[in-house]
């Protein structure tokens, strides 16, 4: 490791070599998370469950779904859709063991598994370790660095449904030259 101290003064060299975050579509793309999304789709709710990559009508009455993935990229794996939806996606996913009158704890249980399932298959996707953590569902955690989201809008059962990969982090802050456009030494004066 090198040292970024020289004689007590911090020349910033060490904090900088640990930003260097990947945003997720440094790593993932489009395409992949589709795969990941369709393979889950079709072992969860069933080989006759297709998703159509089309944006739908603006999502009302909305639910997400979430896990956070931490390791080289932290974000979170996201799937919104309304209500209505989740509760048919519960039912699709129950099947024959649905029962009759659905609870709120049901389609929780059922909407975040399909979250934990896709979002365990986007992490096994990313580079290096990482850890998921339990699946959450209620308001989805805010975007925070639009550049660091792969999100996809597909339709099931005519319904929109949106799948992201955001980012957890804000932005990194871009370097700006001293003022005069002056660099400074290695010992922190400036020429």
């Amino acid at each position: 490791m090198s040292t970024a101290h020289t004689g007590g003064i911090d020349t910033g060299e060490r904090r900088r070599s640990g930003d260097g975050r990947p945003v997720i579509t440094d790593l993932i793309d489009e395409p992949t998370v589709q795969s990941i999304v369709e393979d889950a789709w079709v072992a969860l709710v069933g080989e006759d469950e297709v998703l159509i990559p089309l944006a739908g009508e603006p999502i009302g009455d909305v639910v997400s779904a979430w896990v956070d993935v931490v390791g080289p990229w932290t974000g979170s794996v996201v799937l919104t859709t309304g209500r209505q939806t989740a509760a048919e996606l519960t039912r699709a996913l129950l099947a024959e063991s649905s029962p009759e009158l659905l609870e709120d704890e049901d389609v929780a249980d059922a909407f975040g598994e399909i979250a934990n399932v896709v979002g365990g298959n986007v992490k096994a996707a990313l580079p290096g370790s990482s850890a998921l953590s339990l699946p959450e569902v209620g308001e989805a955690p805010a975007v925070r660095n639009p550049e660091d989201v792969v999100r996809l809008d597909v339709l099931w059962r005519g319904q929109p449904l949106s799948i992201s990969a955001q980012g957890a982090l804000p932005p990194l802050p871009v370097p700006h030259p001293p003022p005069g456009g002056q660099s400074p030494h290695e010992n922190g004066a400036s020429l």
